[in-house]
């Protein structure tokens, strides 16, 4: 027994320098940087200062949203790619971050082979606005319109492999019309084209499109979920205007880099789930139509590797090619 007890003291004292040098995570008077692929002020912009303000309220330690727009959302990823994999620089970006490869013909890098997923944490639905001079104010009528004269029917195209451009080409498929396409570098030049009558159609972020809808200046004819929003109760959904199995959601991540250790991945995830579940509850999410997600962090990379593939489809049955 002595010796037993002499061996356990030892290895105690050898096991104990290596706990005592574990740094904390996160460290006092560190700064988590959150890096948005997107400019400032949109909706995912709004949901990850919103998470953000949260993390730091739980965490006691500055966080900063970091916007670094550009390239479809690669030049902030590739930020993070490269970045230390500390666990102290994490990319916050909506759908259009997995699907990369699918859109881009070189793409920077292979969204689920090259970043650490820590968290799905929100989902949000689209709004489908039309232009106010169309005598149209149903989807059903938008619908039957299109097809007796398809020719004459554009839709907006903010970003491609979007989920704004996906949402679209699933009613073309789902509804049976053919829209003519027309891109554009963001939601705010397509949503002014609408406004002035340039182009017929758009889906977008609910947020994005509310105030010029709220306004007049564009007609909202549906909503893409199978529920109607409670930012505008008022609008039906794509379900309610003829297409009965139309479903589609833009949702919102959070990545870390590739290497970042797997106990500070995990804090992350329980730490971010945390700080969804308290914003849910005070209402700050409802505000921007975002419903939180909680699941494991295998979850999400499931969810992940459906999406891209259901997209990836969608894609090609539209005849997109990457540019």
């Amino acid at each position: 027994m002595k010796l037993q007890s002499f061996l356990a003291a030892g290895l105690a004292l050898l096991i104990a320098p290596a706990w005592a040098q574990a740094p904390k995570f996160p460290e006092s008077g560190k700064t988590i940087r959150m890096i948005v692929p997107f400019a400032a002020g949109g909706g995912v912009d709004n949901a990850a200062r919103l998470l953000g303000e949260q993390l730091r309220k739980q965490l006691g330690v500055t966080v900063i949203v970091d916007n670094r727009a550009g390239a479809n959302g690669t030049v902030g990823g590739k930020a993070v790619q490269i970045a230390p994999a500390d666990g102290y620089t994490l990319l916050f970006s909506a759908s259009t971050h997995v699907l990369a490869k699918q859109v881009m013909s070189t793409p920077p890098y292979d969204p689920q082979a090259d970043f650490a997923p820590v968290a799905r944490v929100g989902e949000a639905p689209l709004m489908l606005v039309i232009s106010p001079q169309l005598p149209q104010d149903k989807l059903s009528d938008v619908l039957a319109a299109a097809r007796q004269q398809p020719d004459k029917w554009t839709a907006a195209i903010p970003a491609a492999g979007a989920a704004s451009h996906l949402a679209t080409l699933l009613l073309s498929k789902q509804g049976n019309v053919k829209f003519t396409y027309v891109p554009y570098k963001g939601t705010q030049p397509a949503l002014a084209d609408v406004a002035g009558g340039h182009v017929n159609l758009q889906f977008d972020s609910m947020i994005s499109l509310l105030p010029l809808a709220k306004s007049g200046k564009v007609k909202p004819i549906a909503i893409s979920t199978r529920k109607r929003s409670e930012l505008a109760p008022e609008v039906p959904t794509v379900q309610e205007g003829g297409v009965p199995n139309f479903h589609f959601v833009t949702w919102y991540g959070v990545w870390a880099p590739k290497d970042t250790p797997a106990e500070r991945i995990s804090f992350l995830h329980t730490t971010i789930n945390q700080a969804m579940a308290e914003l849910g509850k005070s209402g700050a999410l409802a505000k921007l139509g975002v419903e939180p997600v909680t699941e494991s962090i295998d979850q999400f990379k499931r969810y992940v590797a459906n999406d891209v593939a259901q997209n990836a489809e969608l894609l090609k049955s539209a005849g997109f090619r990457p540019e």
